[in-house]
Formats: structure tokens, C-alpha cells, sequence
């Protein structure tokens, strides 16, 4: 679990000390993919506190999942339709809810943890 964030943390850390500029056209490309990979990553995290983490399917859904969003903001790019819009629309959600099903699965943790150590007190 902590290799995710390790590479979260040192993609976040070279992308703020290096001064490389992307040119406004892609700049929908650039946020969609990163939504898209923000996605994959919490996804990968909540399969991993519920034990049913693969690889394959975080590298697989990693890479389809940024294809399809550039897929779609290309496609939409093209037919003069903001379909990026659509994929921010839908990662969004799937991030949200990854993140709150993380939550639960902590707080869960937590309280069983709590409960645990309250009976070795009582005892």
C-alpha cells in the first residue's frame, strides 16, 4: 500500500520543482488524465483495506482508464462537444465514492481496534 503513495508523493513533489509548462491545448487532455489516474490510484487503495487488491487490474484500469478519458476528450474535441465534461462527470463520482468507502472501512477498522482494546482493559 505504500508504494501508491510513495509515487503519488514524489510524481506531486517533481511536478512542483520542475517548471515545465503545458500548452492550454491539453489542458483538458492533462485533467482529465489526472482525474482519471487520482481514480485508479483510490480505487487501488480501497481494494487493498478490503483484501481484494490485484495488480493486473490496478495497471490494467490504470492505463484504460486515462486512455479512455483522453479517448474521450479527443473525440469530443473534434465533434465540437465538451464530452470531457462527461468523463470529469463520472471520474468524479467514482472518486468520491472510493474515497468514502475508504472512510468507512478506516472507521470501521477503528472502532474494532477500540473495542478490542477496551476488552483487554476491562479483563
Amino acid at each position: 500500500m505504500w508504494l501508491p503513495l510513495l509515487g503519488l508523493i514524489l510524481g506531486v513533489s517533481l511536478g512542483l520543482l520542475s517548471d515545465i509548462q503545458i500548452p492550454q491545448i491539453y489542458s483538458n487532455y492533462l485533467s482529465i488524465a489526472v482525474l482519471a489516474a487520482l481514480d485508479t490510484l483510490f480505487g487501488g487503495i480501497r481494494a487493498h483495506l478490503q483484501q481484494i487488491y490485484d495488480d493486473k487490474v490496478f495497471i490494467s484500469g490504470f492505463f484504460f482508464n486515462i486512455a479512455l478519458a483522453a479517448g474521450l476528450a479527443f473525440l469530443g474535441v473534434h465533434l465540437g462537444v465538451d464530452l470531457y465534461l462527461a468523463a470529469v462527470f463520472a471520474f468524479g463520482v467514482r472518486l468520491f465514492q472510493n474515497i468514502a468507502v475508504i472512510r468507512r472501512v478506516l472507521l470501521s477498522k477503528w472502532s474494532e481496534r477500540s473495542k478490542v482494546s477496551e476488552t483487554k482493559v476491562q479483563e
